[in-house]
């Protein structure tokens, strides 16, 4: 005797089955975490993890405190404070999914969706760092994915999972405001305006609102030199031509290039699909989004996750579209998209996730196409050299000695791995570490990493050579070919306070 639908057991239904794609999704994204070393990103979250704060100048506080949790939770695993990471791209497979429900699809829209959204380069990366972008990335994907359950059941109560999306999205990334007035947008010029006579929408936009007030304060407390460090970090990157391959990269980074048709079908299906056009504000959505991007010069990767829901209306056009043909078409049909999402997965993880072995053929060949991998190696081996040159400093000189380091990266590897050294404080002018100063005394001995000789002897009079940095795999990055010198330097041209002040920068 067949069993009632409502009596099937949850792992055989939709809902299950989806819950299940996404825990194998987070699952694999944690044991292909384990290679390689933290990205100078992730060193900078942990450094700030363990100095919480209600801000700080590069992001808002949310993924340090995640991070935080997982140092208590993990200690310095790799893999464990990736973890958070990993169940966070787990999430957006299963509201990928279920936003493919909503418009439409059966289960095999809905894993489809699920498993487009997994292999885009962005998340697949999301997926392995300890770091903003991925928090950022859900909470976009939540925001679209209550915008999509709004327009699917007209039930205005979901303004509350918008406005909850967007004050988490604030409290991780300020780039998820471009997703909002894109929303505001789409507002005003759909049906959607019906909604602006409706208490919940602006019970959603207070819930924002109190969500994001801690920061909002600190910005406030802090003169919003968040602004100011925005504003210094966009002009370099447009200096450096980092947003001239915007168009460009909408094809391979913001989505994965073999799931090109699904996110253009689903476009188009928001647009002209008669069964879908109540789903048109999302395009508004998206569009006014993608100008402001193009326009203000962001770059490229900044609206990725944005394509997850034209990744879940394409696979809900298609899956409708092919149930409307002949049965030969439809062998044909099926086959297709679900080879492209094969070879898609075995490109993207290789050539994204942290497994080629390192200097090994397939190493040189992905570290030339993702450049992050190649900031996870040798952070222990830059903590070992700096090590090395603190003991050569006298007994007498240690309790005044301190490591003045140039960059993020390094101040948060020397602020991990030192405490195994017995290495003195780390003080930097970098974002954050500024307004943390240089210790209560004025140092004598400075131990300095990141810097050029001639910016060192602008602040000191007497710098010596110790080497400079290297890694034990000979790799290439940033470390290892810009400002690599080590230096130990003494007698400051001025005192440490008026020198202090013209020693922040931004990165």
């Amino acid at each position: 005797m067949t069993r009632p639908a409502s009596a099937q057991p949850f792992h055989l239904t939709d809902t299950g089955f989806l819950l299940l794609l996404a825990l194998c999704g987070t699952l694999l994204h944690v044991l292909l975490n384990g290679q390689y070393g933290f990205h100078r990103d992730e060193l900078d979250i942990l450094m700030n993890a363990r100095q919480l704060d209600w801000g700080y100048v590069a992001y808002p506080p949310l993924t340090p405190f995640i991070a935080r949790i997982g140092l208590e939770l993990f200690g310095n695993s790799l893999q464990g404070l990736r973890l958070f990471s990993a169940i966070a791209q787990g999430f957006v497979m299963l509201l990928a999914g279920l936003m493919a429900r909503d418009m439409g699809g059966k289960r095999g829209a809905q894993v489809m969706a699920a498993l487009a959204a997994f292999i885009t380069p962005v998340a697949l990366m999301a997926g392995t760092l300890i770091q903003y972008m991925a928090f950022d990335y859900l909470w976009w994907v939540v925001m679209a994915f209550f915008v999509v359950r709004l327009l699917a059941t007209d039930n205005p109560r979901y303004w509350l999972g918008i406005g909850a999306g967007i004050g988490l999205g604030m409290m991780t990334k300020f780039t998820i405001a471009f997703w909002a007035v894109g929303l505001v947008v789409a507002v005003l010029v759909s049906p959607m305006r019906k909604h602006l006579r409706s208490k919940w929408l602006w019970l959603g936009a207070g819930l924002a609102v109190v969500l994001y007030l801690p920061n909002l304060i600190w910005q406030f407390q802090h003169g919003f030199i968040s602004l100011d460090f925005l504003a210094a970090i966009h002009a370099r990157d447009i200096q450096w031509g980092r947003s001239d391959s915007f168009l460009v990269d909408q094809l391979y980074t913001t989505t994965n290039p073999f799931t090109l048709p699904l996110w253009v079908a689903g476009i188009a299906a928001c647009l002209f699909a008669y069964s879908m056009n109540r789903f048109r504000p999302v395009v508004w959505m998206f569009l006014t989004t993608f100008a402001l991007f193009l326009v203000s010069r962001g770059r490229g990767y900044y609206p990725a996750p944005a394509y997850v829901m034209f990744l879940a209306a394409g696979s809900a056009w298609f899956e409708s579209w092919l149930g409307m043909q002949s049965r030969s078409m439809r062998r044909a049909g099926t086959g297709l998209p679900w080879g492209l999402l094969v070879v898609g997965s075995l490109v993207g993880i290789v050539l994204i996730k942290p497994i080629a072995p390192i200097n090994s053929p397939l190493w040189k060949f992905t570290s030339g196409i993702n450049e992050e991998v190649v900031e996870m190696v040798g952070w222990q081996d830059l903590t070992a050299q700096v090590a090395g040159i603190y003991q050569t400093i006298s007994e007498e000189e240690k309790p005044r000695t301190v490591i003045l380091a140039g960059n993020y990266g390094e101040a948060g590897a020397l602020d991990l791995y030192g405490t195994e050294y017995g290495l003195p404080p780390v003080i930097s002018g970098a974002d954050s570490l500024w307004y943390r100063g240089y210790g209560d005394v004025d140092p004598e001995t400075v131990i300095v990493v990141g810097f050029d000789r001639g910016y060192a002897e602008k602040f000191f009079q007497q710098c010596k050579t110790m080497g400079v940095v290297s890694n034990r795999y000979k790799v290439k990055n940033e470390e290892s070919t810009h400002h690599t010198g080590l230096y130990i330097c003494r007698q400051p041209r001025r005192i440490w306070s008026e020198m202090w002040k013209d020693m922040q920068w931004f990165q």
